[in-house]
């Protein structure tokens, strides 16, 4: 070869090499890649629901720890004080939560019969699940189809113990299963809010929630899904395990965890559920989402072979300390603090200090400073399967506000004198310190009976880039909406509140989070206003003015689809409206008119290259259709008018005098949306506005759902009250009415709903589904014969039409049987 061409060789070597050792460290950064803690939501003992309560108890003093609650009568007749009697617990207290029996079984789509089978667990996971998803700004729309992953960590469901009575079994139908085992728990979140990524249920004891997340860390980095939630949860619902556990005298007999003190005697149990919203940090970032604290790795492990299968091993847990670190690219010497699993028993709290000061000691010894530990369960109790959210949600909140809350109080109670603290780089902390570092950041321990051990490593968000967006000065739209009028007014109330007290600066960023970040249901309000004071006066104003007209049937969702935009031919101050809105919502005229999405079509009339079709298209970017049509007697320059039940509604969109186009704009979208029209908002904001993590969440209204623990030995054939005595004749067939009025008595009585549901409303809409429509059918035929099958009746259609089919059907299969058509009675 020649000596150029050996030269051109070795370059294109050295250049295919370039790229491969950068594709080589791209590959490892998307390995290592940082996720955002974007959501957070929490039930918890002391009746903790929101973080900043989470927040104003870990800062304070005391325990979360009480009595049994008279509705856990099993609990309350295993109790014994003495320890040691079999079949008996010791325990009279844990920290139990204030309320479990209640739930918007409504909002969630899901009838009153299938509502009290349900675990308390799956509905306090809804409730969260949905909470943290607002909290993140991702407005939850089945239709959408969210790639979200769901990982939750639960180990136990001991509420359908109370129908496994073997004398009794009357009281199981089928969803006996669905409300209880432990993989309907994620897979319901899914179900109910339509996500569409991995669903997966986690038992490894009381290691379950973090190790769910450390699953979420691993799908988000590899693409699975693009958003995870991340969900703990635990109830103390039986005797049995109580039991147990006091015959291993696992748990203390005053039902506290005394993490690192000599009077450490077991834990003290708890109950709770929590949820977190993760996804990497860069979608997190370009989405403009809260971003909480950062998770920079994880791991898990197994003890394999120790001295017990439920006893902690040292080495196993240095090998899950290292890994995580390394997975995080995270030195020991960085770590500003450790939540530590601390169970406060004599043998866990020995062994896990001790392998984290063999991982970390040395480095840490080096940079002088001693590293802050503490455990979460000296306070709230072992949540145990929920023990690692709640003890994330903690290290999070210390992040974000950098400091280390008391983890002892300052009493002076002696240290386990089993772990040699004067030799050791660990304190723990009695009061309330600053962050010991610069750099903030964490690790969070847990680990099981089971043997699984897990660690995750996080980190305080320092946000890149300029300020947010300041306030311009323009006037703004608020939206809220709920499915009743009791919950709007609820929320109108929350977010009025909120505006009195609230940064003016962050007001844009206030109204661009509820327009974009809530689903829209069918009880709507929407104002408009220049500042927190005018908007919170306006929802006081729209929500009196709703209360004055009384009952009223709300607009169905999506009722207001196509909207037509009448413009005169004053082509000038088309012109001018169209250049103003522009200027006020540039988002809106960033892209040209073929990016618009087929939704935002708007005929053949905009294809005209005037001011018209521009304004038409723009309007069309809200996701609505628009049907431009010229109208040279028209009062305004342009208007948008539209078909609802009353009559044609209309509202100017640009008008004569200059400046008015983006105040017009706001106001017909506040009227299109309080008809029910299905709006995208996303556009409105300025370009970097970011979404709020800490505004009011759905206001979920309480009905209580509840099924009483059975006496030892009880059965004997009983019935459930909510239906006991209830029979209806069925009338004769060929009355097609009575029929109809026949078939409704009997769909109410399967749903156990206190009144008859909307027959414009499909069976789904009443809280059906497809067991449900079993047990109707099989009811209905046990007084008549029926020809239709299940696909010719699909759930969606509206129960008038569904009622009308099935009356049809049976009054033609009693024609054909020339008979009557009635099964017997019964």
């Amino acid at each position: 070869m020649e000596p150029a061409q050996i030269r051109q060789l070795m370059e294109d070597q050295l250049k295919h090499s370039r790229r491969l050792q950068a594709r080589i460290h791209e590959l490892e950064d998307e390995r290592h890649a940082p996720l955002a803690v974007a959501g957070m939501s929490l039930r918890l003992p002391g009746g903790l629901d929101t973080p900043d309560a989470y927040w104003d108890f870990l800062r304070g003093e005391g325990t979360a720890d009480s009595e049994i609650p008279e509705d856990r009568p099993g609990l309350r007749a295993a109790y014994d004080p003495v320890p040691g009697k079999p079949g008996r617990s010791y325990v009279g207290r844990a920290g139990f939560l204030a309320d479990i029996a209640h739930f918007d079984a409504e909002f969630f789509g899901i009838s009153q019969r299938e509502a009290k089978l349900l675990d308390p667990q799956q509905r306090m996971l809804l409730e969260t699940a949905w909470e943290a998803m607002e909290r993140a700004g991702i407005a939850v729309r089945r239709s959408d189809r969210l790639d979200v992953g769901v990982y939750l960590g639960m180990m136990a469901s001991e509420y359908g113990e109370r129908l496994a009575d073997r004398s009794d079994l009357t009281r199981i139908d089928p969803y006996f299963t669905t409300g209880g085992g432990l993989c309907f728990g994620a897979g319901r979140i899914s179900h109910v809010m339509g996500f569409r990524g991995p669903v997966l249920s986690v038992d490894t004891a009381c290691s379950s929630s973090l190790s769910a997340l450390h699953l979420a860390v691993r799908a988000l980095r590899a693409g699975e899904c693009r958003y995870a939630l991340v969900c703990g949860s635990n109830l103390l619902l039986s005797a049995g395990l109580m039991v147990s556990l006091c015959q291993t005298r696992a748990v203390s007999p005053d039902g506290r965890s005394k993490s690192f003190l000599a009077s450490a005697d077991g834990y003290g149990r708890g109950e709770g559920v929590g949820a977190l919203v993760l996804m990497r940090l860069d979608d997190a970032e370009n989405e403009g989402r809260p971003v909480l604290a950062t998770v920079r790795g994880s791991a898990v492990n197994h003890d394999g072979a120790a001295s017990g299968l439920t006893a902690p091993n040292g080495p196993a847990q240095q090998e899950v300390f290292r890994a995580a670190l390394a997975d995080a690219r995270v030195g020991p010497g960085e770590l500003g603090y450790v939540e530590a699993h601390g169970t406060g028993t004599a043998l866990g709290d020995p062994i896990e200090v001790g392998a984290l000061d063999e991982v970390v000691g040395a480095a840490v010894r080096e940079r002088g400073v001693p590293l802050p530990i503490g455990s979460v369960k000296a306070r709230l109790g072992h949540l145990e399967a929920a023990s690692g959210i709640a003890a994330v949600i903690k290290t999070v909140l210390m992040l974000q506000h950098g400091e280390i809350p008391a983890a002892l109080p300052d009493d002076g109670a002696e240290l386990n004198p089993h772990i040699p603290w004067d030799r050791l780089a660990l304190t723990v902390p009695r009061r309330t310190r600053p962050w010991p570092l610069p750099r903030k950041v964490a690790g969070v321990n847990s680990f099981g009976m089971s043997g699984t051990n897990a660690h995750v490593v996080l980190e305080a968000y320092e946000p890149v880039g300029g300020p947010a967006p300041a306030a311009t000065g323009r006037p703004e739209l608020l939206t809220l909406s709920a499915r009743d009028p009791v919950a709007l007014a609820e929320l109108v109330g929350a977010v009025s509140g909120y505006l009195k007290t609230m940064d003016e600066a962050q007001l844009p960023s206030l109204c661009h989070t509820l327009r974009t970040g809530r689903a829209a249901f069918a009880h709507r309000i929407a104002v408009t206003g220049t500042t927190a004071g005018e908007l919170a006066d306006g929802l006081a104003e729209a929500l009196a003015t709703a209360r004055s007209r009384g009952p009223a049937t709300a607009p169905r969702e999506s009722a207001v689809r196509t909207v037509v935009l009448r413009f005169s031919g004053d082509e000038t101050r088309l012109a001018e409206g169209v250049a103003e809105l522009a200027d006020a919502f540039p988002a809106l005229a960033a892209f040209p008119a073929a990016a618009a999405s087929p939704a935002a079509a708007v005929g053949p009339a905009a294809a005209e290259r005037g001011p018209g079709g521009a304004l038409a298209r723009l309007v069309g970017r809200f996701g609505i259709r628009v049907r431009p049509e010229r109208d040279t007697g028209a009062g305004e320059p342009a208007r948008l008018e539209w078909e609802t039940a009353d009559g044609t509604s209309a509202a100017p969109l640009v008008g004569h005098e200059r400046g008015t186009a983006p105040g017009s704009l706001l106001a017909a979208l506040a009227e299109l949306f309080r008809a029910g029209a299905e709006l995208r908002f996303g556009e409105l904001g300025a370009a970097g506005t970011p979404l709020l993590g800490d505004l009011p969440t759905y206001p979920f209204q309480r009905k209580r759902f509840w099924i009483d623990e059975p006496l030892v030995g009880a059965g004997g054939g009983r019935e459930d009250t909510a239906v006991a005595g209830r029979r209806h004749r069925a009338p004769a067939p060929v009355d097609r009415e009575a029929v109809r009025a026949y078939l409704m008595a009997e769909l109410t009585e399967a749903l156990h709903a206190s009144e008859e549901p909307d027959t414009d409303g499909s069976f789904l809409d009443a809280g059906g589904d497809s067991l449900l429509s079993v047990l109707f059918i099989t009811k209905v035929e046990e007084s008549y014969r029926l020809g239709l099958t299940a696909e010719e009746l699909p759930l969606d259609l509206p129960l008038g039409e569904l009622f009308g089919r099935l009356a049809d059907d049976i009054a033609d299969q009693a024609r054909t049987a020339g008979a009557d058509g009635r099964e017997q009675d019964v």
